[in-house]
């Protein structure tokens, strides 16, 4: 199993069927608090749906199209990331993320964010990954700022959040730019 430390508190790991009930609890939990940014809970209501949500991920693992972590803090699931949307041939992907409303404040998904731009750019030999976010999420933005990704652009209406288009602002870093960052 797919598992990488990323420091002495924090390490990632594949999510796999035996993850499913612990994510989807981290779901449920955090339901109210995660809704305004997510536009999937609604459709993620029942664990079968968790399910397919890790089939679909895991088949996407194996041609090298995403790889979905769960983030484990002293050894618990608080929350997911990783690589979407990934294209070898273009060799770019973006990352996505969730937090448990409970870890926010630590640094968790600041170092979690670093680990998988290391594994996109040093495992997957990625050219540029991009991180999205609504205008308004501003701690979901504060993320790339502070890993150094640099602020792109902004796409209006990009998504659709139960009663409104929200804009995202896309942030990307390209691969010349990680490794020689300071």
């Amino acid at each position: 199993m797919f598992t990488y430390k990323v420091d002495e508190e924090i390490s990632l790991k594949l999510v796999t069927h035996r993850d499913a009930e612990e994510i989807f609890d981290l779901i449920e939990r955090n339901r109210k608090h995660l809704r305004k940014w997510l536009g999937w809970l609604d459709v993620s209501t029942e664990i079968e749906t968790t399910y397919q949500f890790i089939d679909a991920n895991l088949r996407k693992f194996v041609v090298d199209e995403a790889l979905d972590t769960a983030i484990l803090y002293k050894g618990k699931i608080v929350g997911k990331i990783g690589l979407h949307t990934m294209n070898i041939g273009n060799k770019s992907a973006q990352i996505g993320y969730m937090l448990d409303e409970n870890y926010e404040g630590k640094g968790i998904m600041t170092r979690a964010a670093k680990a998988m731009t290391d594994l996109g750019m040093y495992e997957y030999d990625l050219h540029k990954i991009e991180i999205r976010a609504a205008v308004e999420n501003k701690k979901s933005r504060a993320i790339p700022e502070r890993l150094g990704y640099k602020k792109e652009g902004r796409i209006r209406s990009a998504e659709w959040l139960y009663n409104e288009y929200v804009d995202h602002v896309v942030y990307g870093m390209l691969r010349s730019e990680w490794l020689t960052r300071t």
